[in-house]
């Protein structure tokens, strides 16, 4: 199997088991994959009146770092820009939240979600 081929079945699977969390915490899912640009939000969420615009990193171990490590300025830009997009596109007026949703697809998963990672 290709290493890209890899990457991208463990990204899906990061991004279900984030999809599946946030689901089982209350939160509501909007989108997924949003993209706009070059840039993509993983998974667009809300929460009472709180939209959330989640980055999921998944590894297969913390051998290399913990997932959460590899959210860059650059990729939080990018976020940023996209979030921009998305609200103004649904016509958003209340409060916004960026969190990461860090996966180790260990047996069990071991999931991180940090809130208001940045603003």
């Amino acid at each position: 199997m290709a290493s890209q081929t890899k990457h991208i079945i463990t990204g899906n699977k990061g991004e279900a088991t984030a999809a599946s969390y946030l689901i089982e915490k209350g939160y509501q899912l909007c989108c997924r994959n949003f993209r706009y640009k070059r840039a993509e939000v993983d998974i667009i969420a809300q929460k009472d009146k709180v939209l959330v615009f989640v980055e999921v990193k998944t590894r297969g171990s913390d051998k290399f770092g913990f997932p959460e490590e590899a959210v860059s300025a650059k990729k939080e830009a990018m976020l940023l820009a996209a979030a921009e997009e998305y609200i103004h596109q649904t016509d958003w007026h209340h409060d916004i939240r960026f969190d990461i949703i860090s996966i180790t697809l260990s047996t069990p998963p071991v999931i991180y979600h940090i809130e208001d990672a940045f603003h």
